[in-house]
């Protein structure tokens, strides 16, 4: 028996998250037809991150035992001959057997997309939420150096997750916007934020609260206490699935679990 692990990639818009659930159709169900079906065995995948219905991936992580005789890095191109053509895996290797994606010390970056411009951009919209007002960079960027560090998060956690707390640690966060350069009010703004772990719906959460910044509706100041107050009635609702997406997952040298 051997541990394979993969990089995985998906459009997130078709599925009901990444997590197997009953009677619907998921990322996991898929990669877990797709392993089924290649080796012609049972088999049990472990996701590093599980993502929400309409969220999108380019770097998840998940993991499988099998007896199967291919070569690691082949199982890669093997089981996208498997898969539905939004679902891809991106690479593969062999892992020790008792490496799991979600115990060993790793930091998650996250992105969300916005397009900033009147009209919504036909080709990103199932891959970028729309704000037709003109956003204030400036202050949504003075908003985020308040989220460095290790923090309470609870005023950006869903209402109904299971955490057991809601204490967690960001090492970045920034903003970038292709319109700045452009000089022009019409284009893709991308928050992207590295951290060693993420609440149910914390980015999304995040994200509507400092779009209401660059919205003025919000003070960084006020932000900043929102945040202090660890109370999710504060904050803003939860902005859409659709711009979320689970960049990377990145596991120190002492964690990689590379054979």
């Amino acid at each position: 028996m051997r541990r394979i692990r993969l990089i995985v990639s998906y459009d997130g818009t078709a599925y009901f998250g990444s997590q197997m659930q009953p009677k619907a159709v998921t990322v996991e169900q898929k990669l877990t037809e797709a392993v089924q079906g290649l080796t012609r065995a049972p088999a049990q995948l472990i996701l590093a991150s599980r993502t929400d219905t309409g969220v999108h991936a380019l770097g998840n992580v998940a993991v499988f035992d099998t007896d199967f005789p291919m070569q690691a890095e082949r199982f890669a191109t093997a089981l996208n001959a498997y898969l539905p053509p939004d679902i891809r895996i991106q690479a593969a290797d062999e892992v020790a057997l008792n490496w799991h994606p979600r115990k060993q010390h790793c930091e998650k970056t996250y992105e969300y997309r916005i397009w900033n411009g009147r009209i919504m951009n036909p080709l990103l919209r199932n891959s970028a939420a729309h704000c037709y007002v003109p956003l204030n960079l400036a202050a949504m960027r003075a908003a985020l150096p308040a989220l460095l560090g290790e923090h309470d998060f609870a005023a950006f956690c869903a209402s109904d997750s299971a955490a057991a707390h809601t204490v967690r640690r960001i090492y970045r966060a920034e903003l970038t916007a292709e319109c700045e350069t452009a000089g022009a009010y019409a284009g893709l703004i991308t928050f992207r934020i590295t951290g060693s772990g993420f609440l149910y719906h914390m980015v999304r959460n995040i994200m509507s609260t400092v779009v209401n910044v660059g919205l003025g509706r919000i003070s960084v100041e006020r932000f900043a206490a929102i945040f202090a107050a660890c109370d999710r009635r504060l904050a803003s609702p939860t902005a859409p699935a659709c711009g979320l997406y689970l960049l990377r997952v990145d596991y120190g040298n002492e964690d990689d679990g590379r054979m």
